[in-house]
């Protein structure tokens, strides 16, 4: 990790967060900590409370206390938007969060305006659209696709069971929104933007490019699965990014195709190599 130093913290603590502020005094702090699955805040509504949003109060009265000078990330969601009355969003669309985790980022996405209205702070969020790697969690229907992809290519698996096959996300490479989130802290002043690539893609066009690089047809493995079905799939949820690509000269650069293929290539290579 060269210079990297690894600390645990935790943000229901507020002593831990001062002193570890005080000790490392960082010019420039991303907050990107939090639980990340929307469907599974309804599982842990108080924990998810408590860490997406008042432990974002938490850390922005550390960084206001001990690192004023400090900038500061809080990472935003689109599902801020919930069932959102435009398509695309923009940073000026209404929120209207449908899950305990949107509403827990809306409160930490507020908290994060009003620390810097009120104390001066360079404090701003990102709303970042879905964003991919091969670093994503397997509970995350992408890398379900990917990695079982993989696992029939090599004879470790029969099927791949899945819901909805024609829902559609806006999804990124994960790597271009992480440069997104720099270019927003050197920005000045700070201010909120929105970042996705403005397209949406069905799991069903995920799965065919997925098996496709492995030259495998996904209509022989893939079961559309009512049992995965969400009770309330999410409505159209797509980026308007115009504003970071004016004022950032931000633009998504990895193609979903190249997206999808990079997440199949490192799957396959993870499991040759158990």
């Amino acid at each position: 990790l060269g210079d990297m130093s690894i600390i645990k913290g935790d943000l229901r603590e507020s002593e831990g967060l001062l002193a570890c502020l005080e000790e490392h005094q960082p010019d420039e702090i991303y907050n990107l900590a939090g639980p990340s699955s929307p469907a599974a805040s309804w599982d842990e509504v108080a924990m998810v409370g408590d860490i997406a949003g008042l432990g974002v109060g938490r850390l922005l009265d550390a960084v206001r206390n001990v690192t004023p000078k400090a900038r500061f990330y809080q990472a935003s969601s689109s599902e801020l938007f919930g069932n959102p009355v435009e398509v695309p969003q923009r940073e000026t669309t209404p929120f209207q969060p449908r899950n305990p985790y949107g509403i827990s980022k809306l409160y930490a996405h507020w908290l994060t305006v009003r620390y810097r209205e009120r104390y001066g702070i360079h404090a701003l969020s990102g709303i970042l659209f879905n964003h991919e790697s091969p670093r994503r969690g397997d509970i995350f229907v992408t890398r379900k696709i990917t990695r079982r992809a993989a696992e029939i290519k090599l004879g470790l698996a029969a099927e791949l069971r899945l819901g909805n096959l024609d829902a559609r996300r806006d999804w990124g490479y994960a790597g271009d929104y992480v440069l997104a989130m720099w270019l927003m802290l050197q920005h000045q002043p700070a201010d909120d933007f929105v970042i996705g690539t403005g397209v949406t893609h069905s799991v069903r066009e995920f799965c065919e490019l997925a098996f496709a690089r492995l030259d495998l047809d996904y209509r022989d493995y893939v079961v559309q699965d009512e049992a995965y079905f969400r009770p309330v799939e999410p409505a159209q949820l797509v980026a308007d990014s115009s504003k970071a690509q004016r004022v950032l000269g931000w633009q998504a650069e990895v193609s979903f195709s190249e997206l999808v293929y990079r997440m199949v290539d490192v799957d396959l290579k993870l499991l040759q190599n158990v």
